[in-house]
């Protein structure tokens, strides 16, 4: 008998320092959307956008957070925002994709109010509570609905720009305050060949990048490169083509623990139910490699890859 339990502990001992391997969608339990990973004390934030489960067209009402520091275990933070974190939103639907990024100890969350511009909220922690310091719009043009969709990128000097968009790009300075901006909304002369919305800026070893939703419908993930932050914009092609497999798109990039990876959505969960179409959408996250000159080598479909657990799970870790 102690021989029996002794086996039996060592094999519960193997099977746990077992490497997992992650499962897209990698968020199962709810329908997400708009994936926004932020990387921070050594561990990935995720901020997601909440398709809510009865949802035919887009049904969203808060902001998710997930976290993980091995890429296939995800803890659920639940809500950390929603449309009722701005008293000056009357709407009952349309928290749209966010980004939340730190600046100087503080967390900024950048947030589309569909039809009511875009919002921001700041918090102390990356957890929440997020609060709104402006009691308005950070960015609305009333004459359109085109202001969604907002990323944020801090360059090396220090500047901050906001940009966002469908059709169009949009993009503004922001000030060190990362709640205000000087000088004008600027409209890019020529947006990257493919645009449709969700842009994801960031620079990496001197190349500035912005990944995007590609022309709907269905939505792949397209890239450009500039040496400016403000362009101009050179297309250099996908990251993921456009696929019947799935009919939205909207990206994330990162780089963690010496890889990077690319997020995006899609409705492989809701097509287990159904194969109507209904904006119930699921994040999904795959490895993404640079060629020696910067651009970026393809990946395919989500369900077509696979990734290894970075370290043992850390049960007691928040």
């Amino acid at each position: 008998m102690r021989n029996l339990k002794l086996l039996s502990l060592s094999f519960l001992l193997a099977l746990a320092a077992t490497p997992g391997i992650a499962q897209n969608p990698i968020i199962q339990t709810k329908y997400t959307a708009d994936p926004a990973p932020m990387v921070y004390n050594d561990t990935i934030f995720l901020y997601t956008t909440h398709d809510e489960d009865d949802a035919e067209g887009f049904k969203m009402l808060d902001w998710l957070l997930y976290s993980s520091t091995d890429m296939v275990n995800w803890t659920d933070h639940g809500a950390v925002a929603s449309l009722k974190s701005f008293d000056w939103v009357a709407r009952d639907n349309g928290a749209w994709a966010e980004q939340v990024i730190e600046r100087n100890g503080k967390f900024y969350m950048y947030c589309p109010i569909h039809g009511n511009g875009i919002g921001v909220l700041v918090s102390d922690t990356p957890y929440g509570p997020f609060k709104d310091p402006l009691n308005k719009p950070l960015v609305w043009q009333k004459e359109h609905w085109y202001d969604i969709d907002p990323t944020v990128f801090i360059d090396d000097d220090g500047q901050a720009y906001m940009y966002w968009g469908n059709p169009n790009v949009y993009y503004v300075k922001l000030n060190e305050d990362m709640i205000s901006y000087s000088g004008e909304i600027v409209q890019l002369e020529n947006k990257p060949e493919h645009y449709q919305e969700g842009p994801w800026v960031y620079k990496r070893n001197q190349h500035y990048y912005m990944a995007f939703a590609s022309t709907c419908c269905p939505e792949g993930i397209g890239y450009a490169m500039s040496d400016k932050p403000t362009g101009p914009w050179t297309t250099k092609g996908y990251i993921m083509r456009p696929t019947e497999k799935t009919r939205g798109n909207h990206p994330g990039i990162i780089d963690y623990k010496g890889s990077s990876y690319v997020f995006g959505l899609n409705y492989d969960l809701l097509r287990l139910e159904t194969p109507d179409h209904k904006e119930r959408r699921s994040t999904s996250v795959a490895k993404m490699h640079y060629n020696s000159d910067g651009t970026i080598q393809e990946v395919p479909y989500w369900k077509e890859t696979k990734l290894g657990q970075l370290e043992n799970f850390n049960p007691y870790r928040r």
